[in-house]
């Protein structure tokens, strides 16, 4: 695979060295410079880069630092791959690179990795969009040193009722609990805690809000975890035929399938 010279911006997925994308493993083994997150990135994955690369840590860096650094090689014709854990979109800090590269007329592209949410999710067995009790999946976090908008405050947000994603939010359980509760959730609403999910030390705490913060203290969880709540998160749901989707009802017509009968 012939890479331009280019930063590529790799999702690296959430841990297991697996998760990443064709397009993004192609990429880390053919670029000229590969630059990680050492703290969130998987060293399995990263040791699949080229024998040719260049291997540079950025835990240390700065931002300026780091754009030096991608912006010096891509100008020598050299190829990088900047290595995110999970998906660069979201949580990823990415804007500022895109914005300084720019300014250096440095080309960049985004590939898209595994969000720890949705490995999260798989490693619970949930579905998070479960028919006729929630079609809603809300991606935040608990507002901490860094603030969030005025509209997006987490009572707010939680106000839908629908399930809720908390990136971040660990060490503030119980302003999680305090915020949920004033928004109208009962305590015995399910939530499920996964932290470093898909890594070989993963931990998963299935509880309700009014324990979540209790059960994370017991467990010692106080970063590099999932939080999920909703009803959808009940771990009884698989024991219960209680919620079918449309898709695959006999009865209901589609493009490429026609309505039975319900009685058929």
């Amino acid at each position: 695979m012939k890479l331009e010279p280019r930063v590529y911006i790799v999702g690296a997925g959430p841990g297991d060295p697996d998760l990443i994308t064709v397009k993004g493993l192609n990429i880390l083994m053919n670029a000229d410079l590969v630059l990680y997150t050492d703290s969130l990135v998987n060293e399995q994955l990263v040791s699949r880069a080229g024998s040719h690369a260049e291997v540079v840590q950025s835990s240390g860096m700065d931002l300026e630092q780091m754009v030096d650094v991608m912006a010096e090689a891509v100008l020598t014709g050299k190829s990088v791959a900047r290595v995110h854990t999970g998906d660069p979109a979201v949580y990823g800090a990415i804007l500022e690179q895109m914005v300084l590269l720019k300014q250096r007329g440095i080309a960049y592209e985004i590939v898209p990795g595994v969000s720890s949410v949705f490995a999260a999710a798989a490693v619970l067995g949930a579905e998070l969009t479960v028919p006729d009790l929630t079609q809603t999946v809300i991606l935040t976090r608990a507002e901490g040193r860094t603030p969030v908008p005025e509209r997006e405050k987490l009572r707010d947000l939680a106000s839908h009722h629908c399930t809720i994603a908390l990136f971040l939010s660990a060490t503030l359980a119980k302003k999680v609990v305090k915020e949920f509760v004033e928004a109208g959730w009962s305590e015995d609403t399910p939530v499920a805690v996964v932290q470093r999910a898909t890594w070989p030390d993963q931990k998963i705490v299935r509880t309700t809000l009014r324990h979540l913060d209790s059960d994370l203290r017991q467990a010692g969880i106080r970063m590099h975890a999932m939080i999920l709540a909703g009803w959808a998160l009940d771990p009884g749901m698989v024991d219960r035929d209680e919620h079918r989707s449309k898709l695959y009802d006999k009865s209901f017509t589609h493009g490429y399938r026609k309505g039975q009968a319900a009685n058929d």
